[in-house]
């Protein structure tokens, strides 16, 4: 019982965290990818595979998480180890956030396109 309950709110905020972020970053993400390539249809083509893969990480680490879900006994415990994996993912998505920022940016000088 505590376990569909622990699924059920981990489906809930991760799902929601995951289409707000990636609602953001792809908005946003279109300035500054104008900024370094002054190509609109190639900024929107690449702007959509991040946002695609995007997407496919976040539901592909959702689905590993599930499975490796510990037996719950406790409401104090279904707390503890549904905050913990919120958490995790919450990580997760910030890492890979910089890394793409500090990919594009090391790389601003490679992809200038005039």
């Amino acid at each position: 019982m505590f376990n569909i309950v622990s699924y059920v709110i981990f489906l809930a905020v991760s799902s929601y965290i995951t289409v707000d972020v990636g609602r953001r970053c792809y908005h946003a993400g279109t300035y500054y990818l104008n900024y370094l390539i002054h190509d609109p249809e190639l900024c929107l083509t690449i702007n959509r595979i991040l946002l695609g893969c995007y997407y496919l990480i976040n539901l592909g680490y959702i689905a590993i998480s599930l499975t490796a879900w510990t037996p719950i006994a406790s409401a104090e415990q279904l707390l503890s180890v549904t905050a913990v994996r919120i958490g995790n993912m919450v990580l997760i998505l910030c890492v890979l956030h910089y890394i793409n920022l500090f990919a594009l940016y090391f790389l601003r000088k490679k992809i200038i396109l005039k």
